[in-house]
């Protein structure tokens, strides 16, 4: 049995042309999920992306997808041969020649994965605007905070006893004079 896969798929329902998402099924064994799952990570897309053109070897793909381990390559191009996206050829020379390919049905998934990317790059400086405009207000939010909590702190300070023990112990004589104001409280 594949690594991330279930032993059985339950029946998930037709996605038909109802794009309400609320209405596809969310159950983690539905097929539809574990395909679009295994399809849209990072590795999957980009081995995708560059296959587009021509096949290519393994060490090229390495070479071409920056920070991808070895390990996780080789589980991307065999989740990606086994959905039937990728075609693998060995070649009998020594040593072995091992090329990879989009099949008809991994192109057509790259048409899908172009749009992505024509959307990204037309839309990226307004992305980028809109998170210098978060991280502002997150800055003046944090700073806002920290300011109110400094005035609370300072005025709490300032209702302490200017004499008396220091630390702790002044911080319990505070309590201890505000809980004189109220009803109920006995003095020895």
């Amino acid at each position: 049995m594949e690594d991330g896969t279930f032993e059985s798929l339950g029946y998930c329902g037709d996605t038909g042309v109802d794009d309400d998402v609320l209405q596809w099924d969310q159950r983690a064994d539905c097929e539809v999920r574990q395909i679009l799952d295994r399809i849209a990570d990072k590795w999957s897309l980009l081995v995708i992306a560059l296959l587009d053109k021509r096949s290519l070897r393994f060490t090229e793909l390495r070479r071409a997808i920056d920070g991808v381990s070895q390990r996780m390559l080789t589980r991307t191009l065999r989740h990606l041969e086994r959905d039937g996206l990728v075609s693998r050829t060995v070649h009998p020379t020594v040593p072995p020649r091992v090329d990879y390919a989009l099949t008809p049905m991994g192109a057509t998934l790259h048409s899908t994965i172009r749009t992505l990317v024509v959307w990204t790059e037309e839309h990226q400086n307004a992305i980028a605007a809109a998170r210098a405009a978060y991280d502002d207000r997150s800055a003046a939010e944090q700073e806002a905070a920290e300011r109110e909590a400094a005035e609370r702190a300072a005025i709490a300070h300032a209702a302490l006893p200017a004499s008396g023990p220091p630390g702790p112990a002044r911080r319990v004589l505070a309590g201890a004079a505000a809980d004189r104001g109220r009803p109920g409280f006995l003095e020895a």
